[in-house]
């Protein structure tokens, strides 16, 4: 693992961390589906976890078939994370507990409901853009444009994870 890699695999986990919610995309039969979901990414266990509702579909989705995309955007500083792998659903009491927080409030009344699902997702790639915000960039766009170049708007890399 070259050093580069090990800097932009950190750069991973520090942009889903700061970010905080993703679109999970789930297959739903021939069709594909995007939720918003609150993400809680832990790099020493090399997963990002998220809490589901049991009678929801992901459930049933990710069942069929694990392989899932989270997609994190924080639009107005222009930072994107996209990170495909595996789904697995849990009722493991200990992890939802754990995970239990005011976003979580907003759909269950305590971490003791017994519909709560633990989501945990381990991530086998991910790319991300991390440019220096939209002002800087729309400057940059519009003087690459000028010019006929294109544009140094930031980072953007593939990773193995």
């Amino acid at each position: 693992m070259t050093n580069d890699h090990a800097a932009n695999v950190d750069r991973v986990w520090e942009l889903m961390k700061k970010i905080g919610f993703a679109m999970l995309v789930t297959h739903d039969g021939d069709k594909i589906r995007a939720r918003p979901m609150s993400a809680f990414p832990q790099r020493d266990e090399n997963t990002i976890y998220m809490l589901t509702d049991a009678r929801r579909h992901k459930d049933e989705e990710i069942a069929r078939d694990a392989n899932v995309n989270l997609s994190f955007a924080n639009a107005s500083d222009q930072k994107y994370v996209s990170v495909t792998g595996t789904a697995v659903v849990s009722n493991d009491r200990a992890k939802i507990k754990q995970l239990f927080s005011t976003p979580a409030k907003a759909w269950w009344k305590s971490a003791d409901d017994p519909n709560i699902r633990v989501l945990k997702i381990t991530p086998d790639d991910a790319e991300f853009w991390d440019s220096p915000g939209s002002v800087i960039s729309y400057v940059k766009m519009a003087a690459a444009a000028m010019t006929g170049t294109r544009p140094d708007i930031g980072e953007n890399h593939k990773v193995s994870m």
